[in-house]
Order: structure tokens, then sequence, then C-alpha cells
């Protein structure tokens, strides 16, 4: 019996055999803290002691992340293994790999735009420039005032925005 080595390992892929929903979120969490952090691919290699190549498979979902190397991950970019399943949506994370091998689970319908990602304001280049500037205040009562102020009129936004929906409906 000789096995096909030409057939690619499916293990976590979709039924397609496209990379994992949540291998990609997570890979999209390991792009965000690395930016945030002003990191290049080639610098967080570095320090995890890999090829850039490699931080580049792991962001794009194209590799699955090991338990022990998002450890490492987590360290050097100093969040805890949690942050990297923020934030996910409810189908993303329905696809576990389970769903797609369990015989009387029929697996959820696969998001076919990429869009949805794009809607998340933790990837907008906005969301990135904000943060950055806000780090660089050196003055950090100040800055911690501006982000009191933020709060305080992102619920004042909410607040009204949710009186007018109460009066629209009267």
């Amino acid at each position: 019996m000789t096995a096909d080595i030409s057939k690619k390992s499916s293990r976590g892929r979709t039924p397609d055999g496209e990379p994992n929903p949540i291998d990609v979120h997570v890979g999209n969490r390991i792009r965000l803290r690395r930016t945030l952090l002003g990191l290049s691919q080639e610098k967080l290699a570095s320090l995890l002691g890999l090829t850039f190549q490699q931080v580049q498979k792991y962001e794009r979902g194209m590799n699955r992340v090991g338990a022990s190397r998002l450890w490492d991950i987590g360290k050097v970019l100093e969040v805890p293994v949690g942050f990297f399943y923020e934030d996910m949506d409810k189908d993303v994370a329905n696809q576990s790999p389970r769903m797609f091998s369990l015989p009387d689970n029929t697996p959820l319908a696969l998001a076919e735009d990429s869009e949805d990602i794009d809607l998340d304001p933790m990837h907008r280049q906005e969301t990135i420039e904000l943060v950055k500037a806000y780090y660089k205040i050196p003055n950090r009562k100040a800055a911690k005032c501006m982000f009191d102020l933020i709060i305080a009129m992102s619920k004042t936004t909410y607040n009204n925005h949710n009186d007018e929906d109460e009066e629209n409906n009267k």
C-alpha cells in the first residue's frame, strides 16, 4: 500500500481545501497586534526564531499556529493567548475542523466574500493610525483625558441614537 504523496494535507482545512476561517481570524489578530506595535514581519520572525515567510503564512491563515507557537507569539506581542480569539464572528467560530468531520453534522455555509472582515473596525487603517497616535502622546495624563473624552462621546452618541429610535417608534 503506497500513500498518495501528491495530495496536500487537509488537516484543519475546509472541505474545499481553503484555510479554516478560525486560522484566518487568528492570523488577522496576529497581524493586527504586530502592526499596532510597529513590528515588521521580519522583526517578529526574528523574535520568534522563524522566517518572515512563516509569519506571513500564519497571518494569512495558510499555516495553522500550534499551541506552543501561539504561546510564544502572545509573549512576544505582549498579549494573552485569548487575544487571538477575541471578536470572532459566531459564523467563523462555528467552522472548527470538527464541524467538517462529524458524520451527522452538516457544516455551516462558508462565507464566500471576505468583505465582512473589512467591516471589523479593528482591521481598518484608521483604527491602527488612531491607536498609534494615541500612544505617541508624550503626556500620559493628557492621553488618558483624550481616552475618557472619546469614551464619553461614544456613550453620548449611542444614547442619542437610542433616544432618536425611541422617538421614531412612538
